[in-house]
Parts: structure tokens; sequence; C-alpha cells
């Protein structure tokens, strides 16, 4: 009995190391990052960055804002939900629902589109007006400000473009 073990698993290993081995099977490349959202600009040229508030009702710029030419047509980021376009305050104002109760907003748009229309993923939505403030391109240019939000979390938007990934910078 003690010689058939080491019989058996000298066999068996005899048997694997003895089997053909060809060529590998070709790989597939790996598949290219893919995300749900796109730039609302083409291209988005950021002239503002996002910048978080240390509170809750702290300062900070909760979005990002986007250098264009006045007039250029603004892009759905992502698929969704149309939950509000028109006049908020003293601008135009375009806000779309996402699955997974993300929200983008975008601002000062002149708005293509009604509450309650389902848009596409690069689908225009308006067309950016001038006027925003604190627009740094201005006068020669308009900004777009571009937010997005999750519940009462503010997100930074190229983030959702972005894919998260980390860039080091040169010092």
């Amino acid at each position: 009995m003690r010689l058939l073990l080491p019989a058996v698993l000298c066999c068996a290993f005899l048997t694997w190391s003895a089997a053909p081995t060809g060529p590998a099977a070709p790989t597939a490349p790996p598949p290219a990052p893919t995300t749900s959202f796109g730039a609302p600009l083409a291209p988005p040229e950021v002239a503002r960055p996002f910048t978080p508030p240390a509170s809750e009702y702290g300062p900070g710029h909760r979005g990002v804002d986007l250098a264009a030419t006045a007039g250029a047509p603004v892009l759905a980021a992502g698929a969704g939900l149309v939950r509000y376009a028109g006049r908020m305050v003293d601008r135009d104002v375009v806000s779309i629902e996402h699955p997974g109760g993300l929200r983008t907003t975008y601002e000062p748009v002149a708005p293509l589109v009604a509450v309650g229309d389902r848009v596409a993923r690069g689908q225009p939505i308006g067309s950016l007006e001038p006027g925003h403030p604190g627009c740094p391109a201005a006068p020669q240019r308009a900004c777009l400000h571009w937010g997005a939000r999750r519940d009462a979390e503010y997100l930074d938007p190229l983030r959702l473009i972005s894919g998260g990934r980390v860039r080091l910078l040169p010092w």
C-alpha cells in the first residue's frame, strides 16, 4: 500500500508533464476603458476647475467652467431624464437626472429640451449663452458651468469623463 501511492503520484506527474503543449492561443487585447459619460462641449477646455467646499455651506466652486464660443452646442454628458429646462433666477439652466441618482446641470444654456424629455449621451440639449459670472475666459469667450451631484454631495464632473484615472503632473 505504501508503494502504491507514490507510484500513482509519479504516473500522474509524468502524464501531466508529457501532455502536448502547442502554441499559446492568441489572447485578445484588454477592452478599452469605457465610460457612460462624455464632455458637454467638444473639446472640453477647463477655464476654472472644481473646488469642493470644506463644509456643506462653505465657499467653493461646485462644478467646472468650460470655455467655448457663445452659441456653441451643449451636449448631454450622459443618458437621462430632463428634470429642469428654463430660467432660474437670472440665467437659463438644464438639469438631467441619470441612472444611479446622479444629476448634472448646465448653465447658462438656451434649452432645446423640455422637462420630461429623455436624452442620450451626446445629444444637443441647448446652446451656450454668454454671461456666466466669474468666467475667466470672458469677454472674448463664454463659459459653461457644468455641475454634478449625487444627493446633496457635489462631485467633480470631470471625473465622469476621465474614468477617475490619476495623472501625475510635473513639478
